[in-house]
């Protein structure tokens, strides 16, 4: 059965979207792997240096509470196969109610969260409020939350303790890019079977 040049065209586009999406799947999960490691690195040695008292699963707050960081799930729009995953980071206790969406995860750049593997643990850019530009506001809440979620450990905790909290939060945004790529991945790979039915 014969094809025509624009069904050529387009079977070449989803395999080269197909293509793309399993790269960057595959870098996000080697990207997990090395975050994860330095996150456990980190949290041995702040335990190291604070003492395994200080540094337990027996100073973990168990009561029940509101969750400061939760996953949000788009449905997808019509004409889309895959649902889109949100992180919503850091909402405040107090401020649950009256913000429902809390702050939205803002997707990085691949390039990005390549170069930040080999870089210092900087804290995550806090997504930018459009309606009031309120960006110093929202860096103070993330900071504040970050602090409040370690005061459990003690009033001072060492660094490599605040290093390995960014580091399992970026793992977590990570996680979140992972579930998006994949759902990306899989709606190419339909696509190219259906492609491949056509012509077949």
């Amino acid at each position: 059965m014969g094809v025509s040049d624009s069904g050529v065209e387009s079977a070449d586009e989803n395999v080269l979207d197909f293509l793309d999406s399993m790269d960057r799947y595959l870098v996000l999960v080697d990207s997990l792997s090395s975050i994860l490691r330095q996150g456990w690195f980190d949290l041995a040695s702040a335990r190291h240096s604070m003492g395994s008292s200080r540094v337990s699963s027996a100073l973990f707050d168990l009561k029940i509470h509101n969750a400061s960081t939760t996953l949000q799930v788009q449905q997808a729009d019509p004409g889309k196969v895959s649902p889109r995953f949100e992180l919503c980071k850091w909402v405040s206790s107090e401020n649950l109610h009256k913000s429902s969406e809390g702050k939205k995860f803002k997707k990085n750049e691949l390039l990005q969260q390549e170069d930040s593997l080999q870089s210092d643990h900087k804290e995550p850019k806090d997504n930018i409020s459009e309606d009031d530009g309120s960006v110093i506001n929202d860096n103070n809440q993330a900071q504040k939350e970050r602090l409040k979620s370690l005061s459990m450990f003690g009033a001072l905790v060492a660094p490599k303790l605040r290093s390995s909290q960014l580091s399992f939060e970026k793992a977590l945004e990570t996680l979140v890019e992972i579930a998006n790529t994949r759902a990306s991945l899989l709606q190419a790979y339909d696509q190219v079977q259906e492609n491949m039915k056509k012509t077949g």
